[in-house]
């Protein structure tokens, strides 16, 4: 279980609400055991609602406030924390913003997608434009800003340390014109030359192999057990069974196992910028 520190409740909404629940769970003196039991719910899972850095389900929600006497207060404003988290991201996407921001480690798959954070403003548009045809421009912009927030976690040096399998298809599909495509691509190769992530490209022709699904990310922590986080197109899950976690770690290591080292990826992930440099225009 993590060390308990102490909570800045002006930090955030969420931050103040896991502020709220630690004060109000001492005071009935309850143990993080004592008060999730006969709930769904782990130690570190209260642990980390506590501290601020996930999201309070509503079934958890409404167990606490009977174990606490809290006459539904955790429960009328559980939907309130997690909107607070949102700008411009989907609900179920929030949490992962939080955790990105205290991840030591970093893993991903990408099988369709350049990773979210090393995204330029013409990809992301066009991602939004395709899942979401019916949003307004404002709303759009908001994601697009949302998304470009997150370039941090490759491109800054105090990020976490991170390491990306991409398929190939993701370097032969282009998204947008040749010419964005090129600038794209291009700019994954100049983050990957800077030393902030590590890539691989799993071959078009690799075979069966693991993670044959949506994305997947697993993240470590300092001061936290790990988790790995799978997404679909309107969707996302928190996994955080330990059992399961250390599975997919496994299937994460022959992943990489399957996929190019990390310079023939680079070189590969130059040649198809260049590549969209060089496509001649339609007259």
């Amino acid at each position: 279980m993590a060390a308990r520190k102490d909570i800045d409740g002006s930090a955030s909404v969420p931050a103040f609400y896991g502020k709220e629940l630690r004060w109000k769970r001492e005071r009935a003196g309850l143990t993080l055991e004592q008060a999730v039991e006969g709930s769904f719910y782990g130690v570190s899972y209260l642990s980390e609602i506590e501290r601020g850095n996930r999201n309070m389900p509503a079934d958890l929600a409404a167990h606490i406030d009977r174990v606490l006497g809290t006459d539904g207060y955790f429960g009328r404003n559980c939907g309130d924390v997690r909107r607070s988290r949102r700008n411009g991201h989907a609900d179920y996407f929030v949490e992962i913003v939080g955790m990105e921001g205290r991840a030591r480690d970093v893993v991903e798959w990408c099988p369709q997608l350049v990773p979210g954070p090393l995204q330029l403003k013409e990809y992301i548009r066009a991602i939004i434009h395709a899942n979401h045809p019916f949003d307004s421009e404002e709303s759009v912009e908001a994601k697009v800003t949302a998304r470009r927030d997150r370039a941090w976690v490759f491109e800054d040096a105090a990020g976490p340390a991170s390491w990306v399998v991409m398929h190939e298809s993701i370097l032969r599909q282009p998204l947008v014109e040749p010419g964005l495509m090129a600038e794209q691509l291009a700019h994954v190769a100049d983050v990957a030359r800077r030393r902030r992530f590590i890539p691989q490209i799993l071959p078009c022709d690799a075979g069966a192999h693991p993670f044959m699904m949506g994305t997947t990310w697993l993240m470590q922590f300092p001061d936290a057990p790990p988790v790995m986080y799978t997404e679909g197109m309107y969707s996302g899950q928190v996994i955080d069974d330990q059992e399961v976690v250390a599975q997919y770690q496994g299937a994460y290591e022959r992943l990489r196992a399957a996929a190019l080292p990390p310079k023939d990826s680079l070189k590969m992930i130059e040649d198809a910028a260049e590549g969209f440099r060089n496509v001649k225009p339609v007259l």
